[in-house]
């Protein structure tokens, strides 16, 4: 009586894990990002509110370059006075450009973060539209599996075609 109970116990717990095995499906979260992130033209976007700044920098840069190179070129010819000034010109300019260039990075990577961030809420939106219309009970990203079997569901096409 005992084994026959255990088997059947046995029987009921495969059952139940087969059954659950069709409710879970995986996600390849990263493809989606760049396709996502390609679709919608998010770096292109950044790029074109950051280009006036870091045309800036970079003619800053250049001057600051061209001002160095000239004092090492004319350093031992000029007045004492001249080569002074110049470097005192070129130090408060670094100084300048450095926390310019400190401050740009740092909102473009606010940017950045805040874009990033409104595509995973998409497509967060979107794996859980597809997985309630498919009725799965979990989805998983497929980077974080290290096996799974051709029986489990893949709704990364799904998901994509989701995403607007």
């Amino acid at each position: 009586m005992k084994k026959w109970l255990l088997a059947a116990g046995l029987g009921l717990a495969m059952v139940t894990s087969a059954q659950a095995a069709d409710k879970i499906a995986i996600v390849n979260m990263g493809s989606l990002f760049q396709q996502v992130a390609q679709k919608t033209g998010v770096s292109a976007t950044l790029e074109n509110e950051f280009k006036g700044r870091a045309g800036e920098l970079q003619r800053q840069e250049t001057d600051l370059q061209g001002k160095m190179q000239r004092l090492q070129r004319d350093g031992s010819t000029m007045k004492a006075s001249d080569r002074s000034k110049l470097e005192k010109d070129i130090m408060s300019q670094r100084q300048a450009f450095s926390q310019k260039a400190q401050s740009f990075e740092q909102d473009r990577a606010r940017r950045s973060n805040e874009e990033r961030g409104k595509l995973v809420s998409r497509i967060q939106a979107a794996v859980k539209s597809v997985a309630s219309s498919q009725s799965i009970d979990l989805v998983v990203d497929a980077n974080a599996v290290a096996y799974n079997s051709s029986d489990v569901k893949d709704i990364t096409a799904d998901v994509l075609k989701q995403v607007k």
